[in-house]
């Protein structure tokens, strides 16, 4: 998807903001920045309980206080296949007893995850390989400790 030039204005104490945050991270431009943070800000209007934490796993959602969006899910989609036969609402139930979390909390998650679901499949995903490769170097070197 390509991108739309657009005339912003911004407050001089808010532009030496961007400027700032902008030379402390080599690669972005405000460009990208503006768009990101525009972008964050509106996901979090349509989505109250979401914010934007950056981390070794890069930029991701998170709900206020708790763990990331992609967390919740993925012990959703656990407790779905560990009890097939159970109505949505059961699933979530078991999940949040899981997760310790308060259910609505797991509803802005979810919510989350219904606007965005490829955002959050991708870092489910991103997370199952990493664990995968931790694992496996886990594995590798209990081996070679034997």
């Amino acid at each position: 998807m390509s991108s739309v030039p657009r005339a912003v204005r911004f407050e001089p104490a808010v532009l030496e903001r961007l400027r700032r945050y902008v030379r402390a991270r080599p690669g972005l431009s405000a460009s990208a920045l503006t768009s990101r943070f525009v972008d964050e800000a509106l996901r979090m209007e349509e989505h109250p309980g979401v914010l934007f934490r950056d981390g070794p796993s890069g930029r991701r959602a998170v709900l206020i206080g708790g763990p990331d969006v992609w967390e919740v899910v993925r012990v959703v989609q656990s407790a779905r296949a560990a009890e097939p036969d159970l109505d949505p609402e059961a699933v979530v139930r078991l999940a949040v007893e899981t997760m310790g979390l308060p259910p609505g909390r797991a509803r802005v998650a979810l919510d989350y995850w219904a606007a965005y679901p490829e955002e959050i499949e991708q870092q489910i995903r991103d997370a199952d390989e990493a664990e995968r490769v931790a694992e496996e170097l886990w594995q590798r070197e209990r081996r070679l400790l034997s």
